[in-house]
């Protein structure tokens, strides 16, 4: 049924939920949706919570991934990817927008928009994609008054806490901001861009009882692992965060330069979407009745003959 009715909404919040997902034994997947079709579709594949990048939101507004965009125009796509799905989703809040009362404001903002969980990093702006060079990185000192800021401010959104520092620091000194962060209110640890099997091994085990997220990019420093692995090896979420752009943002390529060559799109049918595939993927036929039911039940009847002035009076 349409999102419209109140009685198929989630009964609890968004927050409460992806606590009880993260929970459940077994691994989190958290597939990336950038947009509310990629909701209903993640859903559909029966994916029971979403992951929101920053990398993916800011690509597909043809900007670069280094902080520049805002907390309303995160909140957009945070409210139409829980809006189409009714998931739980964990949003890329970058280095919170500023400082302590910034990341206070985003935790609100996101929270209302429908926000299960949000990651916080520990890089300084223009931050930058954690599979990158040269990330500068913020103290450990302020990046926990920011995770503090968070949890102080959140009423049930899970705050993950990223850190960037294996790249500069090595495990040691990642390790030690994790336990630092996870001192300071966060409730996961998210060790970004590690290289290799061992690493992932060694953190976890350096790290007993603290719930990790595992990033699973493609074309990046992280070698490529199921979700099977991750869980393995004692991850408790894993995300695959640009995906659905990267396929997506391929398809259109092909597109366009098919029609470009061509003056037609004839070549590419066989790749699309049909007409009818869409209108059953955003639930057309449920919208439309609930509409007809809506006309049908709830229009007034109108009897001339009692109106003020009609001829029974």
């Amino acid at each position: 049924m349409p999102y419209l009715v109140s009685a198929d909404l989630p009964r609890d919040n968004a927050g409460r939920r992806f606590r009880a997902l993260l929970d459940r034994p077994g691994i989190l997947r958290l597939p990336g949706a950038h947009n509310g079709m990629a909701a209903l579709q993640a859903k559909a594949a029966g994916f029971e919570a979403l992951y929101l990048s920053g990398a993916a939101m800011t690509a597909s507004m043809g900007l670069p991934d280094l902080g520049i965009i805002t907390v309303d125009e995160v909140a957009f796509f945070i409210r139409q990817i829980a809006r189409a799905s009714s998931l739980p989703v964990l949003v890329d809040g970058d280095t919170g927008y500023g400082e302590a009362l910034n990341v206070m404001h985003m935790v609100r903002v996101f929270e209302e928009a429908g926000a299960g969980a949000v990651h916080l990093e520990d890089q300084l702006l223009p931050k930058k994609c954690g599979h990158l060079n040269d990330k500068k990185l913020a103290s450990p000192q302020d990046m926990a008054a920011k995770v503090a800021a968070a949890a102080r401010a959140r009423r049930d959104l899970v705050v993950i806490a990223r850190t960037d520092a294996a790249a500069s620091e090595g495990i040691e000194g990642a390790v030690a901001r994790a336990r630092l962060y996870i001192e300071a209110g966060a409730d996961a640890i998210f060790p970004e861009a590690l290289t290799s099997v061992e690493m992932f091994r060694d953190f976890r085990a350096r790290l007993p009882g603290v719930k990790l997220l595992a990033n699973m990019t493609e074309f990046g420093r992280t070698p490529m692992l199921t979700a099977a692995e991750f869980e393995a090896l004692g991850y408790d979420m894993v995300i695959w965060p640009v995906s659905s752009l990267r396929v997506a943002n391929k398809a259109q390529e092909r597109l366009y330069e098919t029609l470009a060559r061509d003056g037609s799109t004839r070549a590419m049918l066989p790749e699309m979407q049909t007409r009818a595939e869409l209108y059953a993927t955003i639930n057309l036929s449920a919208f439309e009745a609930l509409d007809a039911s809506l006309v049908a039940s709830l229009a007034p009847a109108w009897d001339h003959e009692l109106q003020p002035g009609g001829a029974g009076s």
